[in-house]
This record gives structure tokens, sequence and C-alpha cells, in this order.
């Protein structure tokens, strides 16, 4: 069995996996073996991930450009563009061993390179049966759709991005530490705009960074990056796996927006897609070297049947050159400080998670239906971000609960850093859709809340992306709907359904980022309860931008209720900036009342109390801690300046009382209105 350093402390934190231990090593010892091989063929994994410095276009100090590609089902290569006026077959590829292809193209006689910058090229593959295929190269950094009024049809070409050094972004910024606790604000470029067309990075560095930066979030995630030919697939079909999206701009504008986040103290992470790719052949890896497999398996395994896209074959040394190079090419070019994997679950079993229900029972995890292949790459990026920079973060969108995920790899884990808290958006959504407020059950609450795996960190968030698209709705939309219309402003007649609708909005998000998780995450303008649903311009909507975009407007008009909503979410962030519950260990949940419908818990020198009660308000409600001293309010949603009714009190004292309450050793008595949280600080001894 093999050898797994650090094993003795993953069983110290879950005893329950030690039956699997036989099953643990033997994943370990695939790893390790993987390390061994590509130590011995490669000396070591630096050399392995750096595929881009290999593979691709490569301009010589003598102005001579070197080409080479992998494709190992080609019977012929070729290199064809505005160079060699099309001539698809005068440029050969010579061929190499274990499926790698060669070109030399010499200086022009005026010493000048022989391909330009921003020239227009393809790769020719002949196939087995004699056919010619223009294809991309998947190692293409820049990619562009012709415009529509080209008329050349909509696939993506590739265009050679070799600029002189004036054009060349340099960086004017450090990056800034890592977060202890990551407050992450997930965005996308293209719908970051107001008005109704795609956004771009200049935009996004100058509008978009500050806005984030106040609101008290010290992270952004940025979704579809990675080159992707259809808009509105949200950019989970890639197509140009090193390639930015020219959507928003180009790759120096890119480096840019990075380093103007950096400036602000914001750390940036990559949503980076290595679960599958896109079935494009001939502007995606698809078919790339004229058989169904190359990067891919052949067959129904290499096939996602819910995604209709292609699924990466993890055995193949070449593909796992190609996707860990992937993860080094974002961190070494454009400075990214971590990544989101998306599709993890689909990854991790055979079944990508289809139709599973996921009950906990450890033999699920360890059973013949996890991918070991995937898992191993999921390893092994890991054990290459995290030696190649600690301060790196990974996240993973798991669903499944898969132990050891999120320890490291040298305790037998699969080394990411957090986890998503999935099913806790699936349970607001679950409440507001289906139960009505009195229903709610305290309990179950709490339990989906704090219901993650010991000392493997979550990511929290009340909602994200998914809930924003079309066909689904936000918390703000479930809540108000049509009422938001009507009775946003604050000139308007009050409104019952507004009232609660702000009030719970708040309440959501507070006892998810205090309770869910060792992280928060929110979606770009969930945090002011944008209305409306997320929609790209697509067939079905006449190729309309109008839900393709964010209304910043209805956030900055004071006379509207949105700005309440956004004041409440920057007060929150900054008071867990300044007392740092996100990394300060779990809560102690001392209270959950079913009929009184209040939560209460302590965590990190806080004391948190929810009532969720539609009508009822209690006095001189106890509420225990295990911190003797003098309490006052330092957040209460029901503060005006967040919309609320100023029923509490900031001045007031709340002396407690050393009689032990609720399991706790002290218990303060406090007013507690309805529909409100409060969060009560030790101001003295």
């Amino acid at each position: 069995m093999a050898e797994v350093k650090d094993i003795e402390k993953l069983f110290e934190t879950d005893g329950y996996l030690r039956p699997h231990e036989h099953e643990i090593r033997r994943r370990h010892g695939v790893l390790q073996d993987w390390l061994n091989r590509i130590n011995q063929g490669e000396g070591g994994m630096d050399q392995f991930s750096q595929g881009y410095k290999y593979y691709g276009l490569h301009f010589q100090p003598d102005n001579s450009v070197i080409a080479r590609e992998w494709a190992p089902g080609a019977r012929d290569v070729y290199l064809t563009g505005d160079f060699n006026n099309w001539h698809w077959e005068s440029h050969p590829f010579k061929k190499l061993d274990f499926g790698k292809w060669e070109l030399h193209l010499p200086p022009n006689a005026d010493g000048s390179p022989a391909i330009k910058h921003l020239s227009e090229i393809k790769v020719i593959i002949r196939n087995h049966s004699g056919q010619l295929l223009d294809r991309l190269s998947p190692w293409a950094k820049y990619v562009v759709q012709p415009p529509k009024s080209a008329n050349q049809g909509v696939n993506y070409k590739q265009y050679v991005w070799e600029p002189p050094s004036y054009e060349r972004y340099q960086r004017q910024h450090p990056r800034p530490a890592k977060p202890k606790s990551l407050r992450i604000y997930e965005c996308h470029v293209g719908i970051a705009s107001q008005e109704p067309r795609v956004g771009s990075y200049d935009e996004f560095a100058d509008r978009i960074v500050p806005r984030i930066k106040r609101q008290g979030y010290n992270c952004i995630q940025v979704m579809a990056i990675m080159e992707h030919a259809y808009y509105a697939s949200f950019g989970y079909q890639v197509t140009s796996f090193y390639a930015a999206s020219s959507r928003y701009g180009n790759p120096e504008q890119l480096k840019r927006m990075i380093d103007v986040a950096h400036s602000h103290g914001l750390y940036v992470l990559l949503d980076v897609v290595h679960s599958h790719a896109s079935k494009n052949v001939q502007d995606g890896l698809n078919q790339f070297d004229g058989t169904n497999s190359c990067f891919f398996h052949d067959g129904a395994r290499g096939e996602h049947s819910l995604w209709d896209s292609r699924l990466f074959n993890y055995v193949e040394y070449e593909v796992l050159r190609f996707l860990l190079s992937n993860l080094r090419w974002w961190h070494d070019e454009y400075n990214f400080d971590g990544y989101r994997f998306d599709g993890v679950t689909s990854m991790l079993y055979h079944s990508r998670g289809i139709g599973e229900g996921f009950s906990g029972d450890y033999n699920e995890y360890f059973g013949l239906n996890v991918d070991t292949d995937a898992l191993n790459y999921l390893g092994l990026a890991n054990h290459l971000l995290h030696t190649l920079d600690p301060e790196t973060i990974t996240i993973a969108e798991d669903v499944s609960g898969m132990p050891t995920l999120c320890r490291p790899v040298s305790e037998g884990g699969i080394g990411f850093d957090y986890r998503l808290g999935m099913a806790i958006p699936d349970k607001w959504i679950e409440l507001l859709k289906e139960q009505s407020d009195d229903e709610w059950n305290m309990g179950n609450v709490v339990h989906t809340l704090t219901n993650r795996r010991w000392m493997e960190n979550t990511v929290a968030y009340a909602e994200s992306h998914d809930q924003a698209l079309v066909g689904d709705k936000t918390i703000a939309f479930w809540l108000m709907d049509k009422e938001m219309y009507t009775h946003m402003s604050t000139l308007s007649d009050s409104s019952l359904i507004i009232d609660r609708g702000l009030s719970l909005h708040k309440m959501i998000r507070l006892i998810t980022h205090s309770l869910g998780g060792e992280a928060y995450l929110n979606f770009m303008g969930n945090e002011f309860g944008h209305p409306e649903w997320l929609d790209f311009p697509r067939v079905g909507n006449n190729d309309s931008y109008h839900y393709a975009r964010r209304q910043w407007n209805l956030v900055d008009d004071e006379l509207l209720k949105y700005k309440y909503l956004n004041e409440f979410d920057r007060a929150m962030n900054e008071l867990e900036e300044r007392y740092g519950w996100l990394h300060s260990g779990p809560a102690y949940v001392s209270w959950k009342h079913e009929g009184d419908k209040i939560i209460a818990f302590e965590r990190a020198g806080l004391v948190f109390v929810f009532n969720f009660h539609p009508q009822r308000s209690f006095t001189g409600y106890r509420v225990g801690t295990n911190w003797a001293g003098t309490y006052q309010a330092v957040l209460s949603s029901d503060d005006p300046l967040f919309g609320g009714h100023n029923r509490i009190d900031a001045n007031c004292k709340h002396r407690s009382n050393p009689e032990g309450y609720a399991g706790r050793s002290n218990f303060i008595e406090v007013y507690t209105p309805s529909r409100t949280a409060v969060i009560y600080a030790r101001v003295s001894d």
C-alpha cells in the first residue's frame, strides 16, 4: 500500500474514513505514480506544466518561428494563413515521436518574421482517409469571431498575438495578501455593462472594480474568461482553453483589469472549466487530429449526455500536460490568484452525478462509481498549484460532499482549499417557493447551514449565477416579484410585500454569511436585489441584450429602495472584516425555537439573534452566551439606513447574567423585533 505522510491527521479529523484507508492509500498511490512518471520523463512538474512554452507558435531571437502541435491521429499536419496566401499544403510539419509535430519557418529575406502580430492562421490536418480538415490550434492565445457584417460565418478565427514590447501591459501593482476571510464577488465582464451590449475588460476595471471594493469584498471570481464560441453558455462550453475571451477586449486589457483589481486589494479567481469541453470541431478542441479521441475518450465515456459536450481523457499523458499547463498559463501569464473548478461532481463519478441523490453513505465515495482518473487529475492540479504558489486558492464546485476533497494531498486528500455549499441556495429557494413564512423550520435551516464536513472549508452563498438565469428567479424576485416594478420608490406607498422582501433578503444573506461556511459568495447585482433574470442574446429572444446586463442605475438612485440592500451588504462585509467570523471556527448554535421562530448563536466573540417570525416581537428575550460582559448592537437589519423601522436602540447596553441558559454559562436579555437580525458585540467585561 502507498505511503501517505499525514494520513493519521486525516483520521483524527474524520474517524469514519478509517474503514476506507485501503482505498485512500490506493488513490494516493496513483497520484504518486504519476508524479514519479513526470519526474522521470520530464524532469519534474515544473517543466511538465509549461507545455505552452513548447507547443503553439514561438518567435525566436533570430525572428524565425517554430510551431508545434500534438495530433496523434493525423496523417499530415500543415500551417496556413495570411503568410502563405492560404495555401493549405505548402508548409507541412515534420512528424516527431509520440504524436508530436514541428514546423520551422525561417525569417523573411529582410530579417522580419514570416508571421506577424495579428496574422490569421489555421492548422490543417490530413486524416487517415486523406481528407484535409481546418482547425484552430489548441494553444491559440487569441481567437476572434468575425463581425456579422463581414459575412464570414460564425466560426472563430485564430490571430497571432505577439505585440511589440511597448504594446504589452506591464504590471504595476503587487498582488494583495491572501485573505484570511474570503468574501467573493462572482462576476461576468460581459454582463457588467448597464447598456444593452457586451461589457469590456477596461470598463470593468474602471467602473465595476471600485464598486466591488466599496462593498467590502476582497476577492472577485470571474466567469466566462476562457474563450467560448456560444455566449449564452455563460462560459461553460469552452472552445479555446488558452485564449482570453476576445468579446471583452484583448489579452493585454485583461492583464490590466487583473492588475487594477490587485491595486484595490482584491484577489482574482478564474472560473476554470476542465470538466468538459465544447463539441465544436472547427473552432474547438473536438476531433482536433481528425479522430474522435485525441484530447477525449472515444465512445460513451467521452460524451456528457446532459451537457452535450466532450469529456477529457485524464490518463493520456499529453492531455494532462495540456490541462496542467493551462492552469499554470493563467497564473503565470495573467496573474490570476486562484481557481474555482467547475463541474467537479461530474468529474468525480462515472455516472457524472446524473440522477444521484448522494445520501452521505461513505461507500458512495469510495466505491467503483468514483472516476479515479479524474480524481487523480484534480489531485495533481492542486499539488501543482499549491507547490508553485502556496498563496493560490482553489475552490471545488461539488454537490456530492466527497470526503477528503478539501484536505491536503499530504493527508491523502484532493487538496482543494474550499468547496461550494451548494445545498444552501437550494434550501432558500425551496422555502421561498413552497412554504409560507410561519412554516419555516428553524432546526432545518440551521441544519442546512451547519451541515458541512469538519475541517473542510465551505463557501456559503444564498444564491449564485445559477439562480439568476432565465427560468429561475433570484431571491429578491421570489420575495417581491412584480411589486418591484411599482413599489421600490422611497416615495411610493408602503407595501407589505416589499417590506417583507427587504427584511428577509437581508436576514437570509446575513445568516448565510455568518453561519453557513468559512467563506461567502455573492453574484454581481444580487447584493442590491437586482430585479428580473439573466438571459443572453439568442434566437429565442431576438438576440436581445436587455436581460444580459446589470442595471447599476437602480442602486445609484437615491429615491429607490435598492440602496438599502446595498448598504446592508456593505455593512455586513465590513463587520466581518472587523471581527473575522469566517475564519474563526464554526458557530455555536444555542437556540432554535420553532414557535418563536428565533435562531441564536455565537461566533468570533459576537452574539447573533435572528427573529424570522412574521408578526411577533419579543421583549426581554434571553440569549445564551459563554462570554460574560456588557453587550451592544453593532449591526441591526432594522436600521433605517437599511430600510428598517428603527426598532433597535444601538446605544442600549445589555449586561450579561451569570446564570446558565441554553447550555451557555451566561445570558443577555434583548428586544428582538419580528423579521429582524441583530449582532451584539461585547463592549466591556
